[in-house]
């Protein structure tokens, strides 16, 4: 559905959000900058608060304009798969999914689901954006994903928590190494080698990070990166030590490339795997069947 099927201030309010100017947004909509100006202050009259932050550089949105956002950019995407079913699309009730994930689910856990999904709902496309914890969260509040998985250790503002259960931080390394036959490892034992580890942005680097701040250690950073196969292929080499939940590296587990060994730190087994939503989808529709066959696999994997 195109933003014609709104009405003007909507139109405009979203485009200013999209663009953060109300000059781009008029250039984009071929109209009056006056006219924009106009159609979002008539809007925050009418609605009894301020939708942006007036700012040198441009517009942002405030809390109540992120959530406004997200609700209108929800409603064209639900009126987009309405407009699909009726449309018939080869007489099948085509539906879409759009998913948003952090880069450790998008390895293994993310494919094997969206496959076993599609072969019982082979008519519904679903669309996957791999991002940092943040970008899924803020990609749900915007109204670009129905549904995010990320790690977190604290619960998420303004979204609904479908789904949570422990993901205890692993230690990853080749079979050979020498820490691969523990039962467990400590901090003491983890930063006697280098690493692999993930940006600063990510829950483990935070989770490693607080650990040695309490226990006044430090750690050799051999690599680091924001791409989760390639920090665990090094790992598979030998040369350094990763960490990871284990929904993240099964795959790699079963294969025998690496070995994980429970991390017997407490700031280690502070994480959670989450399954979030902007708002409760009704039973029957596309997403919740999806967000059910989410936590169906992700416990199966626990």
């Amino acid at each position: 559905m195109t933003l014609s099927m709104l009405g003007i201030a909507p139109r405009y309010f979203l485009e200013v959000a999209r663009t953060g100017s109300v000059s781009l947004a008029a250039e984009q909509l071929h109209v009056a900058t006056s006219a924009v100006s106009r159609q979002i202050s008539k809007l925050e009259d009418s609605l009894g608060c301020l939708l942006f932050e007036r700012k040198a550089r441009g517009m942002n949105l405030s809390e109540a304009g992120e959530r406004l956002a997200a609700y209108l950019r929800h409603a064209l995407h639900d009126t987009d798969r309405v407009l699909e079913e009726v449309k018939g699309l080869g007489g099948q009730r085509a539906s879409r999914v759009r998913v948003a994930c952090t880069e450790g689910l998008a390895i293994g856990f993310m494919p094997q689901a969206m496959h076993s999904f599609r072969q019982a709902n082979p008519q519904c496309t679903v669309h996957l954006h791999v991002g940092t914890p943040a970008e899924v969260s803020h990609r749900l509040l915007r109204g670009e994903a129905d549904i995010g998985l990320k790690f977190s250790v604290t619960p998420e503002k303004n979204l609904t928590l479908a789904h949570q259960q422990p993901a205890p931080i692993h230690l990853l390394m080749a079979p050979f190494h020498p820490l691969a036959e523990r039962k467990s490892v400590t901090l003491a034992d983890i930063v006697r080698y280098p690493l692999a580890l993930p940006e600063p942005g990510a829950t483990v680097r935070q989770m490693l990070d607080l650990c040695c701040s309490l226990q006044g250690r430090h750690y050799d950073t051999a690599y680091t990166g924001n791409n989760y196969a390639t920090l665990l292929s090094l790992a598979a080499q030998g040369e350094v030590l990763t960490l990871s939940a284990m929904v993240s590296a099964a795959y790699a587990i079963s294969a025998g490339t690496v070995v994980a060994v429970p991390v017997n730190e407490a700031q280690f087994k502070q994480r959670s795997l989450q399954v979030l939503t902007l708002a409760s989808s009704p039973a029957e529709s596309q997403n919740s069947q999806f967000v059910a066959h989410l936590i169906d696999a992700a416990l199966a994997m626990a």
